[in-house]
């Protein structure tokens, strides 16, 4: 595959680069400096500098060349409201019209689950992020696309386990950082598993396994939903 990935400087993007590079698959980056384009090189992998608050939909679909999927890993991390709505609001419309725009089907997103840090008492910034992240959710999700949503638990920098939890409806834990890259990787070659919100916190169900058993339930789904194209009216 070719995998362009908007934030792959970040955490989860960097991680999300080496696992497709060691799978055999070409990956490619937007980043803010010519620094880190060179850090990138390295690595043999292919950046684009730009700015994705002051990108156009024509300059971040440009960016994208012959990518067959967008991944959205970019995240504010909190700060001000303004910051929150130009990167993890303003920034996943933009790449949904880019990635329209380059005649790219899949786009997927790493969004958070709606749980997180519910047991505290929040200020309003952070309540207005998890408002901007599910406005995300919503937008891509109502969007023509080949769309997939990954809410993980809390992010931590452990190491990671190779086994996971994943699917439409998961507890609130925390899991590595390693294992939502990983996650992402396999599903990301899942051409199966499309147009769904998948949750993931730390399990017993090694990764591989856990995509194949969402990619058979997505099959499913699709099998029931002809089913009842064939046969209006029946329950």
């Amino acid at each position: 595959m070719d995998v362009f990935i908007i934030g792959i400087t970040g955490k989860i993007g960097r991680l999300l680069a080496r696992e497709l590079l060691a799978k055999g698959d070409t990956v490619h980056g937007l980043v803010r400096r010519d620094g880190q384009r060179t850090d990138l090189a390295t690595q043999g992998i292919h950046a684009v500098v730009g700015d994705l608050t002051d990108l156009s939909v024509t300059e971040l679909a440009d960016a994208f060349g012959n990518a067959d999927a967008v991944v959205f890993t970019a995240g504010s991390n909190g700060g001000s409201a303004q910051t929150m709505k130009a990167i993890d609001g303003d920034g996943v419309t933009l790449a949904i019209e880019a990635t329209r725009h380059a005649g790219i089907q899949r786009l997927a997103l790493v969004s958070v689950l709606p749980e997180s840090w519910r047991e505290r008492d929040l200020d309003d910034e952070v309540e207005y992020y998890f408002t901007v992240k599910k406005q995300a959710d919503v937008a891509l999700s109502r969007s023509d696309l080949d769309w997939l949503i990954l809410r993980p638990s809390l992010l931590t920098e452990d190491p990671g386990v190779g086994t996971v939890s994943l699917g439409p409806a998961e507890f609130h834990g925390q899991i590595p950082r390693a294992d939502v890259a990983a996650t992402l990787a396999e599903l990301l070659h899942e051409p199966h598993v499309n147009r769904r919100i998948l949750e993931l916190n730390t399990g017993t169900t090694p990764i591989e396994d856990a995509v194949k058993a969402n990619a058979r339930a997505s099959d499913g789904r699709a099998h029931v939903e002809q089913g009842d194209a064939r046969s209006p009216g029946k329950q």
